[in-house]
C-alpha cells in the first residue's frame, strides 16, 4: 500500500513538472512614455528564455516588420496619445497574443498667450453659447439645454437674432459649423447630429455618432468636418458620408488634454475651449500636440462685473474666426458681451 502511494506521489510530481515545463510567460518590455519624433524600443521576453517559432508585431492593429523578437517605432506618424503594441507569439505549436500599451507625449511645451480686448458687442444673455461661427459678416450660434436649445443668426453689432429655429425639446444642442452651404449642428448624448440649409434653416437629414458617444464642438478644414465629444480626442469625419473617420489624441509634453469643447480652425490649427478651464488650447491636427495655451479666465472676471455668473456653468464657450479681416471673436454660456481679442504671445 505504501509503495502504490510513493508511485502516486512521483508520478503526481513528474506531471506537474513536465506540465510546469510546457508554461510559456510572454511579456513585452519598452519604456511606458516617450517624446513624439523618438523611437521607442519592444521587446518580446519569455521568462525562462524558452524557444518561440516565431512573432508577428501590430501597432494599433497595424502589422509592422520586426527584427527577430524586438521592433522600433518611430513616434512621428503615430502622434501623440496612448497607442497599443501587440505580439503574436507561435511556439511549441501553439500561438498567444500579447498587448501593452505606451504613452506618447508632445516635445515641446506649449507656448502660452495673453489677451487683448479689442471690441465688445452686446451678446444674448439667455443663450446657453454652444457653437460660434463667423460667415459672410454675420455670426451663427446654436445654444444648448434640453427644450432651450436654438439655431440662430446674429448681427455682430448689435447682437440682434435675425434668424432662429428650435431643436426638438428631447435633444441637448452642442456646437456647430457651416461647410458648402450646410449647417451641421451636434446634439449632445443623443447620439446624433442634424443638416441644415444655410439660407432657411431647413432641416436636410440627420446622421448617427460611430465611434465617438458625445457631440461637444464642431468645425472643419474645408474638406473635413473636425468634432469634439468632451475627451482628449477629436474625430475627422467625412462631409457627405457623416462617418467618423479616423481621430487624434490632444496632450502637452506632460498629460492628455481632455473636455475638449467649442471647436475654431484658424490659420491651419485647432483652436478648442477647454470646458470650465476658461482657457482655448491651440493644436496642431496632424500630431495632436497642444502648440498653445491662451489663458482667458480676465473675461470671467471682466463680464462678472457686470452680471452674475455661475462659476463651473457660465463660463468661457464659443469661437468664432473672421478670416479676412482676421479678427477673433469669443463669448461664454449666458454671457451678455461678445469679445473681439487679440492673443498675445508671452514673452
Amino acid at each position: 500500500m505504501k509503495k502504490n502511494t510513493l508511485l502516486v506521489a512521483f508520478f503526481t510530481c513528474f506531471l506537474l513538472i513536465t506540465s510546469c515545463s510546457d508554461v510559456y510567460k510572454f511579456s513585452l518590455e519598452h519604456k511606458k512614455q516617450v517624446a513624439l519624433n523618438s523611437n521607442i524600443e519592444v521587446t518580446l521576453k519569455e521568462k525562462e528564455e524558452k524557444a518561440i517559432n516565431s512573432v508577428q508585431f501590430f501597432v494599433n492593429g497595424n502589422e509592422v516588420s520586426s527584427d527577430g523578437n524586438a521592433i522600433s517605432i518611430n513616434t512621428t506618424e503615430l502622434g501623440v496619445g496612448k497607442h497599443q503594441v501587440s505580439a503574436l507569439v507561435f511556439y511549441a505549436e501553439k500561438t498567444k497574443k500579447e498587448n501593452s500599451f505606451f504613452e506618447v507625449l508632445a516635445n515641446k511645451k506649449p507656448v502660452v498667450y495673453d489677451y487683448k480686448i479689442i471690441n465688445e458687442y452686446p451678446h444674448d444673455k439667455t443663450a446657453y453659447t454652444q457653437g460660434l461661427e463667423y460667415h459672410d459678416g454675420f455670426l451663427y450660434e446654436t445654444t444648448g439645454q434640453r427644450g432651450k436649445s436654438t439655431l440662430r443668426k446674429i448681427e455682430i453689432e448689435t447682437g440682434k437674432v435675425l434668424q432662429k429655429i428650435d431643436l426638438d425639446k428631447k435633444y441637448f444642442g452642442e456646437g456647430m459649423t457651416i461647410l458648402n452651404n450646410k449647417i451641421y449642428w451636434l446634439t449632445w448624448q443623443g447620439k446624433k447630429g442634424f443638416v441644415y440649409d444655410l439660407e432657411t434653416f431647413k432641416q436636410e437629414k440627420e446622421f448617427a455618432y460611430n465611434n465617438s458617444a458625445e457631440g461637444w464642438g464642431f468645425t472643419h478644414n474645408g474638406t473635413q468636418l473636425i468634432k469634439s465629444d468632451g475627451t482628449n480626442r477629436i474625430w475627422f469625419l467625412d462631409p457627405e458620408t457623416l462617418k467618423e473617420e479616423k481621430s487624434i489624441q490632444v496632450y502637452t509634453n506632460k498629460y492628455a488634454v481632455a473636455d475638449l469643447n467649442e471647436l475654431e480652425l484658424i490659420n491651419g490649427k485647432i483652436y478648442a475651449n477647454k470646458y470650465q478651464q476658461n482657457a482655448i488650447v491651440v493644436i496642431d491636427p496632424k500630431t495632436g500636440v497642444v502648440e498653445g495655451i491662451a489663458n482667458l479666465k480676465g473675461l470671467h472676471a471682466e463680464m462678472e462685473k457686470t452680471q452674475k455668473l455661475v462659476p463651473h456653468d457660465e463660463v468661457l464657450n464659443g469661437i468664432a474666426y473672421d478670416k479676412e479681416n482676421n479678427r477673433l471673436f469669443v463669448t461664454g454660456k449666458h454671457w451678455g458681451k461678445l469679445f473681439e481679442i487679440e492673443l498675445i504671445k508671452k514673452q
